[in-house]
């Protein structure tokens, strides 16, 4: 007999443009799938029902970008710019991190994902100063629960060495043990890709290197391109159309400085777009292109980033982008004297930060919709709390009222992972970890430092 659970009553926001909004309705689970979404549902079905009354019924939010590794140092950098970054977090805290240190991260990070209602996250992993560092980080993530790309990136043990036209190329033959070590199959909750470094930071030797190498063994290539005074003037897409080198099977972080022959080279080559609004206009990256990308016929998603300067939740980054994108639009329009047209919506940004981000991790088939035949990644947000209630308009309560403290329950693939407000793991466990993790990060730095040059 298949598990079966309904969550019955809830005000369900598809994010399926087929199916649409149900202000009352049922959605049924048999095991890790959704089997049914109706105004009602059988009363006799054989499953668990959880009344979702006074609730919103949301597909799982879906981060395309985070450095799960450093939930450790979280909030060391608030004052941070970009350049500021490199030095404070990859030249001083990168280089002593352990393989604990990266394990204690991704389960602590995965788990704030889940109780913030992010239920996949693409996991920027730069951190594999050893070859047991992925094998940590991914047992994080498997931990957790959550549903995850690990993006395996470069090790971070020098500055010059690995951002500064770097001539070290990623090891194809870790990676390769990584790919049929945890992820012979693409069924599971975790799947993989390369976090690579492109051009602008490595040579064009090192560049082709690590895009043949993922193209070789199947995975998807993920890259930060155009943000930041330094790295936007290198015109990193024309850097790599010159080197025959774009496609679909690449997605490219901030984008903030593209010209716009780059936007043009990215949509035609069918690649994808994650942008980090709380981080781009905090730091210095530039103005997220939310908007612009949607010009050009792209899917933007939205991704966190670090949480050593922002928060890690996605409601800070649906509210970030809203209102800075209409900023920019309505400085335009004052300029004008005229009505501001064409503003961001909504329902667009709850759609840009479910659904959107499932097509950028290449998972749509799967994940970012309730939709009958998905996986059941489901997340209930409390409209009953006092700074959700009265709703008029269940999106606008979703994208602009609610906070982590509205999210009442999590499932993914069937399983509760938050349940009435709670985590369903050790969460003293995680937590004790990531701080035993930061105060021997601190005591490492303490003496790096210490050490005479």
């Amino acid at each position: 007999m298949p598990n079966r659970i309904l969550l019955r009553g809830g005000h369900i926001l598809t994010m399926d443009p087929l199916l649409g909004d149900l202000p009352s309705g049922d959605v049924l689970i048999e095991d890790d799938k959704i089997a049914a979404i109706a105004p009602s549902i059988d009363a006799d079905v054989d499953a668990e029902v959880v009344d979702a009354s006074g609730r919103i019924v949301i597909p799982g939010f879906v981060d395309t970008h985070r450095h799960t590794w450093e939930a450790a140092i979280r909030g060391v950098a608030p004052n941070a710019t970009l350049d500021d970054y490199f030095v404070d977090i990859l030249d001083t805290f990168a280089p002593v991190y352990t393989p604990d240190d990266v394990y204690a991260s991704n389960l602590a990070g995965a788990l704030e994902c889940l109780n913030a209602g992010i239920t996949t996250l693409v996991d920027w992993s730069h951190i594999n100063n050893t070859p047991d560092h992925p094998d940590a980080g991914i047992r994080g993530l498997q931990e957790s629960g959550i549903r995850a790309q690990y993006a395996y990136g470069s090790a971070n043990t020098s500055l010059a060495d690995y951002w500064f036209e770097s001539k070290i190329v990623i090891p194809k033959d870790d990676v390769r043990r990584i790919r049929d070590a945890y992820f012979s199959s693409s069924d599971g909750l975790l799947t993989m890709g390369l976090a690579t470094r492109g051009p602008g930071f490595c040579t064009d030797d090192v560049v082709r290197a690590e895009w043949a190498m993922a193209r070789d063994l199947g995975i998807p290539i993920t890259v930060h391109v155009a943000m930041g005074r330094l790295a936007g003037r290198f015109g990193m897409i024309k850097q790599l159309d010159g080197l025959g080198l774009l496609g679909a099977d690449t997605t490219y972080i901030h984008c903030c400085y593209f010209s716009e022959e780059e936007w043009e080279l990215v949509a035609r080559s069918g690649g994808t777009v994650s942008i980090a609004p709380q981080v781009e206009v905090q730091m210095g990256h530039g103005w997220p292109p939310v908007a612009k990308s949607i010009e050009y016929g792209l899917r933007p998603s939205l991704s966190i980033d670090v949480v050593t300067t922002v928060p890690g939740d996605m409601f800070t980054q649906i509210r970030s982008a809203f209102g800075t994108d209409r900023a920019r639009r309505n400085a335009i329009y004052w300029e004008k004297n005229e009505p501001a047209e064409g503003h961001l919506t909504a329902r667009q940004m709850l759609e840009i930060a479910t659904l959107n981000g499932a097509h950028v991790a290449g998972l749509e088939d799967r994940t970012g919709s309730l939709t009958v035949g998905k996986q059941a990644d489901i997340v209930l947000i409390d409209a009953r709390a006092i700074n959700i209630a009265p709703v008029h308009d269940a999106v606008t309560a979703v994208t602009l009222c609610a906070d982590v403290s509205n999210v009442e329950a999590v499932l993914v693939a069937g399983e509760f992972r938050k349940r009435d407000g709670k985590l369903v793991a050790d969460v003293s466990r995680a937590r004790q970890l990531v701080e035993n993790s930061r105060d021997r990060l601190l005591g490492a730095v303490a003496d790096k430092k210490a050490v005479p040059a």
